[in-house]
């Protein structure tokens, strides 16, 4: 059987610290943050053991949360118009950005330098430069301004106009401090949750009212592949080969072949659990409902439900 190089090479350099005599420093466990919207702070969850390991406070409505690299995390606070910027291991508030409308999501630049916000009361895009902490750009791109996604490039962002979408904003954020609107895409339905593929070549729409999705080509060419769904709003993370869809009124993550969509594996969570976020070798969902977070493995199969709050909105995941 041939030995794997980089497993052989990670075992060598491994030992060298035990060689010496000297204890080789502890693997960080990966972690889940998860919203507690109506207590204001951040719940910090051990994956590995499905454990609260402890709350960062926050002003009011924490309603979402995304990480990126360089250990940034953005907290969107809708009825305060405000953002957090959290610093991790340990967790703490940077800083707090004021005076927005009402902030919604985030999506994190792949180099971690800046952070590109909705705010749907305004209907912008806002840009965070998130090293010197502070709001250096913004656009309009209509009212409405919800989810939203970044492809892999980060180059070009896509932003769901609504809840229940007629369109969505094509923006270009290749020059951070200067977006530039481009188009509008028709979905075939009324669009809640939009996310770009791992390849960057498509990209997943979820509906605000039809058990339905649509994977859309991100150049505009090409008509869109219509799949089924668990009941509206749904929401879409990726793993390996994988999209996780995740339906809060019908309580299931469904995990689809990437490939050719069909459904791989179906997993029961708690109602409530509406959107979903994968990484680090683990997928979660939170439920808005029963304040709990659910813990599955790359295979969709839940492995814990922790309680963590009254009520939990969102989550995002720290390797």
């Amino acid at each position: 059987m041939e030995l794997d190089r980089r497993a052989f090479v990670g075992l060598g350099l491994a030992a060298l610290p035990a060689l010496a005599g000297v204890r080789a420093p502890a693997r960080r466990e990966p972690l889940a943050l998860a919203t507690a919207d109506t207590e204001a702070h951040v719940v910090v969850v051990g994956l590995a053991r499905g454990e609260v390991q402890r709350r960062v406070a926050t002003v009011e409505d924490p309603r979402s949360i995304e990480s990126g690299p360089g250990g940034h995390v953005v907290v969107a606070h809708p009825a305060a118009g405000a953002l957090s910027l959290l610093t991790m291991r340990p967790a703490r508030v940077r800083r707090v950005l004021r005076g927005l409308g009402a902030p919604r999501y985030a999506a994190i630049a792949p180099d971690g330098g800046h952070a590109f916000v909705s705010d749907g009361a305004r209907g912008e895009l806002v840009v965070v430069d998130l090293r010197r902490g502070r709001i250096v750009a913004g656009i309009e791109v209509g009212a409405g301004a919800r989810h939203l996604s970044l492809d892999r490039t980060g180059r070009t962002l896509w932003i769901a106009l609504g809840s229940s979408a007629q369109a969505i904003a094509v923006v270009d954020v290749a020059d951070p401090r200067r977006p530039r609107a481009r188009r509008r895409v028709r979905p075939p339905f009324l669009a809640h949750d939009v996310a770009f593929s791992p390849s960057g070549r498509r990209v997943w729409v979820t509906a605000g009212r039809e058990r339905r999705l649509a994977v859309l080509p991100a150049g505009g060419a090409g008509r869109p592949v219509l799949l089924g769904a668990d009941a509206a709003p749904q929401h879409v993370s990726f793993g390996r080969g994988v999209a996780f869809v995740a339906s809060g009124e019908g309580a299931s993550v469904r995990v689809h072949d990437l490939a050719d969509g069909r459904v791989r594996r179906t997993a029961r969570v708690p109602f409530g659990s509406y959107n979903v976020q994968a990484g680090a070798g683990a997928v979660v969902t939170p439920s808005l409902a029963h304040g709990t977070l659910t813990i599955l493995d790359r295979a969709g199969r839940v492995r814990h439900e922790v309680e963590v709050a009254r009520a939990a909105h969102d989550a995002c995941l720290l390797p």
